[in-house]
């Protein structure tokens, strides 16, 4: 399984972008303050990035947020024993949150190996 920084340096690639023009176009589209070095480091596997930014990036390239974690469809399907999360959480959570709780769970699954 490819990990977050091979998916992001592809996606990069095929859109013909180098580092800086993909944190200009990031941070001109979202407003956000992603840096060079950041996405740098995330490439080469030196950080990982916060789920704000995993999401801004999966907007950006217009991929299911699932992508960065490098499962393919049968794997998504194992996801899905994630919800029984839900059942220990307020009631409070919002459908995006607990999307968002469930795609850090598989990340953090995702970096075991």
């Amino acid at each position: 399984m490819k990990n977050f920084g091979t998916l992001l340096k592809e996606l990069r690639l095929n859109r013909k972008l180098t580092i800086e023009q993909l944190a200009d176009s990031l941070n001109s589209k979202f407003g956000s303050k992603i840096s060079k070095s950041s996405i740098s480091r995330w490439e080469n596997g030196e950080a990982d990035p916060k789920l704000e930014f995993v999401r801004l990036l999966a907007d950006f390239f217009q991929v299911p947020g699932q992508h960065f974690l490098g499962e393919d469809s049968e794997k998504m399907s194992e996801s899905k024993k994630v919800v029984t999360i839900a059942a220990h959480i307020d009631d409070d959570v919002t459908e995006e949150e607990m999307e968002d709780i469930k795609k850090y769970i598989e990340f953090i699954k995702s970096q075991r190996g």
